[in-house]
């Protein structure tokens, strides 16, 4: 016998349970991967024309032009630049921006040449991964907090929410913005806890617990980076050795790390450290990584990636290009470029002025209101030449003051500098002279509209490739007894030009700084990005650290991040190995 229809809505709205609060309040969990669109095996055929190129069941004709190749998948979901270099096919896999990814990237591929005129490769983009963890809590018999934890981007920013429910419905304010909410709905069906976030879409979170929220908690798990061990060798260029034989204590390297574990379950305002670093005398001596982040996966370097511009125009140099720090910076551009504001000021900015940010330009990154400013410079379309945006920026002082103005603009236009210089695009010189002598692998360089490199930041990187910067520099333009760029250059880069403020001078896109222990100052100069991304180099005492975090735009919470190098890895370099600990073994 069928019931009627509006019976059993009767019976449905009569066992229909209401939503209490105690059925949100946990921790709550999403994973969103939008990207790439194309990955896997990557095949090149050209045993008959035309050539073609085949990835994940779309196949499309290849161009070429003499050793040149390129292709493009249609809808825009990929394109390849490379060439003919000794029988490999090699060069550039470029994806489009996607969801969280706010550019494009640019990603080494090299195509060995197997049977016959047959190259393959595995295709392997920047995964575009929006990962979400939502902890709500209780702060009262009637009342719930809640806040929001994004290893990626940081969505939130640490934000304490006030959480209102009605029914199944929830409603997360931010106490600080008015009119701002995010909406949701509980799906008791499903155990679903839909969060609509503004502008981005509806993510569906699911209840987690330890071991299936990998990236909120620092490990999982727990204690497991309780015993000290020596890094492990990875074929990338680092020799590996315990603290013990570089004359480090371990001690003091595992009340580090106890530090950046301590918050585990990271609430508002805490720091996020994702991996942290150390080689001295040339060696990897320590390495850690947390909140699901691990040796192989290329991050976020921010501004740190900022030293790699002075340290390109540097092999510029070292490469013949007619280049100096006092090269006139117009004289680099075409002479028919219409530009704006032209004066005897901005024809007198040189490429020094650039590196330490102190061209006069009408740029300054902490200022909403300067039309330089990064932001300023990325959201606006009329101009798509990036270059020819900052050239035509007007001046707000004389070049070579002494006060340095925080310039991203600035620091990118280098990037065109070095590419007229050398007539190559800045992602080949970047292979050619940094990323292969140096065996860096696995990194994804983002790019500005007219496809080629953006030189003030963001390039995604392995923490070691990261590490690998400072000690170069360290020591004196030398990797692994090639040198790379002039010890001169070295010297110059890292000798004061400008300064920020009080224990804050600037070089050439390198930060000065003095670490005080023990009533001493330790000289310092370091790469550093938003979010607590950081390359630190202490000369006097042989050592280089590289730290990646999560706090993306907590300036108080990320920069003091930096502190660790002085409270714990530079005891840790003083006292040496007194202890007889054998490090492999060692506790806490």
């Amino acid at each position: 016998m069928r019931i009627p229809l509006f019976l059993f809505l009767l019976v449905l709205c009569a066992t229909a349970r209401t939503a209490e609060p105690s059925d949100f309040v946990g921790l709550w969990g999403n994973e969103t991967v939008s990207g790439p669109l194309l990955p896997g095996v990557l095949t090149v055929d050209g045993r008959q024309a035309p050539w073609r190129a085949s990835v994940a069941g779309v196949s499309v004709v290849i161009e070429r032009d003499g050793d040149v190749v390129t292709f493009s998948m249609p809808g825009g979901q990929g394109h390849f630049r490379g060439r003919l270099i000794g029988g490999n096919i090699e060069g550039f896999w470029i994806q489009p921006p996607g969801q969280g990814l706010a550019s494009a990237y640019a990603t080494p591929l090299v195509l060995p040449h197997g049977e016959g005129e047959i190259w393959v490769a595995r295709l392997d983009p920047l995964q575009d991964r929006i990962t979400q963890y939502l902890q709500i809590q209780r702060t009262g018999e009637s009342s719930l907090k809640a806040f929001l934890v994004n290893p990626e981007y940081n969505l939130g920013r640490g934000i304490s929410y006030d959480v209102h429910l009605d029914g199944d419905a929830i409603v997360l304010t931010d106490p600080n913005r008015k009119g701002w909410a995010l909406n949701g709905r509980l799906d008791d069906e499903s155990g679903q806890l839909r969060i609509d976030w503004q502008g981005i879409g509806v993510f569906p979170f699911t209840r987690r617990d330890r071991d299936d929220a990998i990236g909120y908690y620092a490990n999982t798990p727990a204690g497991s980076q309780d015993v000290y061990r020596v890094p492990v060798p990875a074929g990338d260029g680092w020799t590996t050795a315990s603290l013990g034989e570089v004359g480090m204590q371990v001690a003091p390297m595992q009340r580090m790390q106890q530090q950046i574990e301590s918050s585990d379950t990271p609430g508002p305002g805490e720091p996020m450290v994702h991996g942290l670093l150390v080689a001295r005398h040339g060696k990897l001596v320590f390495e850690t990584y947390l909140h699901g982040y691990s040796r192989e996966q290329a991050h976020d370097t921010r501004s740190a990636g900022k030293s790699f511009a002075s340290l390109l125009v540097g092999m510029a140099v070292e490469h013949g290009a007619d280049l100096s720090a006092k090269t006139p910076v117009q004289s680099m551009f075409p002479t028919n470029m219409p530009l704006e504001h032209m004066d005897k000021d901005k024809r007198a900015i040189t490429v020094s002025d650039l590196m330490d940010m102190s061209s006069g330009l009408a740029c300054d990154d902490n200022d909403s209101d300067s039309p330089g400013g990064e932001e300023a410079m990325q959201r606006q379309h009329a101009e798509r030449d990036w270059y020819r945006y900052t050239l035509n920026l007007p001046m707000v002082q004389a070049p070579g003051a002494d006060k340095a103005v925080y310039c991203s603009a600035g620091i990118n236009l280098l990037g065109g500098v070095v590419r007229n210089a050398t007539g190559r695009r800045l992602t080949d010189l970047f292979q050619d002279w940094i990323a292969g002598p140096m065996q860096m692998r696995g990194y994804h360089m983002n790019l500005m509209p007219d496809d080629d490199a953006y030189l003030a930041g963001g390039i995604r990187m392995r923490p070691r490739d990261m590490l690998k910067l400072g000690q170069l520099y360290l020591n004196g333009g030398i990797w692994n007894g090639q040198r790379l760029v002039a010890q001169r250059w070295i010297d110059a880069s890292v000798a004061r030009h400008a300064t920020f403020g009080p224990n804050h001078d600037y070089g050439f896109a390198w930060h000065l700084h003095a670490f005080r222990v023990d009533g001493h100052d330790y000289r310092s100069y370091s790469a550093e990005g938003n979010g607590g991304q950081f390359v630190i180099v202490v000369p006097e005492l042989d050592l280089v650290v590289a730290i990646t975090a999560g706090n993306y735009g907590q300036f108080s919470v990320w920069y003091p991040l930096q502190e660790l190098v002085s409270k714990y890895v530079i005891p840790a370099a003083l006292q040496g190995n007194v202890t007889g600990d054998t490090p492999a073994q060692t506790g806490r």
